[in-house]
């Protein structure tokens, strides 16, 4: 009876690990409270994340960022139109509220979104899992991609007359507010807030594991960004290229305005985020982690004792 008690526990145990533990090993349940994870398991899930996504080869990061560009530019798309529907003194509030439309198809179909990437690869290197040039290759696919996906959203909404005349008129006045910020410090500022708030949803939809509190966290997040009058690079790009399209702005204005926002927003992901949340953690992965040389000028997406499993 005590063998059979022993095997049941033992059985039982197993089949606990499994249902709390993902294929990745990454943990799908907390350990004092199933429903509720801790800031360790919340970085192991980022990093199982991340994993993932640094291994992926050019052709799928490209593919995957431009359905991000694209996506994106549905939060312009919805702005812009319901925006025109709406009476002067509430259409900013109701046109905020669809800006984060974009970002639920990138959470949900897990599409490859450039700040989001200022978190979850930056984990692995922080961790010396990945190598920086590994992480730049991510970071330079998806950046890309995403300027491409939402230029041809801009590009199509300009020349096809899916835009109504009031909807058009809105979307201008998003991309003239975007350039007429001249002080790099004020638009650099911005960015990083804006890159804050968007690293912070990546960290936060890992600490839960519904689809209907991840679509929350997006939501009220990401109308912070619009409602602040912040300044997200690839719908910030979409709304520039608009105005470069329809010939009421220059390509180097453009590009002024889209680097300094790039700067920003990573800054606002990495050291914000990424490193604050990063040194809450405890045990920072017990696998043997990557040389100086080889973190610095090497291309690893994982530790070399892992690459032999």
């Amino acid at each position: 009876m005590a063998i059979i008690n022993k095997t049941d526990t033992a059985l039982e145990k197993s089949i606990k690990e499994q249902i709390d533990t993902s294929e990745s090993g990454a943990p799908a349940g907390g350990k004092a409270v199933r429903d509720i994870f801790s800031s360790d398991e919340i970085f192991e899930r980022v990093v199982a994340t991340a994993n993932e996504e640094i291994g992926r080869t050019n052709r799928k990061l490209f593919v995957s960022g431009i359905a991000a560009g694209l996506s994106i530019g549905l939060a312009f798309f919805a702005r812009a139109t319901i925006s025109a529907q709406i009476g002067e003194n509430t259409s900013e509030l109701v046109g905020n509220i669809l800006y984060p439309l974009g970002f639920v198809l990138i959470v949900i179909g897990r599409y490859q979104l450039f700040t989001e990437n200022t978190l979850t690869p930056v984990t692995l290197v922080l961790t010396r899992l990945a190598s920086i040039p590994a992480l730049l290759r991510v970071w330079g696919v998806s950046l890309i991609a995403n300027l491409i996906g939402a230029g041809c959203f801009a590009y199509v909404l300009t020349h096809t007359g899916i835009l109504e005349p009031e909807a058009v008129e809105k979307a201008i006045s998003f991309g003239k507010h975007a350039i007429e910020v001249e002080s790099f410090y004020t638009l650099f500022w911005k960015s990083v807030m804006a890159g804050w708030i968007v690293a912070s949803m990546v960290w936060l939809i890992h600490a839960v594991r519904e689809s209907i509190s991840r679509l929350f966290i997006v939501f009220t997040l990401m109308f912070l960004i619009p409602s602040g009058h912040l300044f997200h690079c690839i719908v910030g790009a979409c709304e520039v290229l608009f105005l470069y399209f329809n010939d009421m702005t220059s390509l180097s204005e453009c590009l002024r305005f889209f680097s300094t926002v790039v700067l920003g927003n990573t800054v606002g992901g990495v050291i914000l985020v990424a490193f604050l949340n990063f040194s809450q953690v405890k045990d920072q992965k017990s696998i043997s982690k990557l040389g100086n040389r080889e973190w610095l000028f090497g291309y690893y997406t994982k530790a070399p004792s892992d690459k032999d499993n």
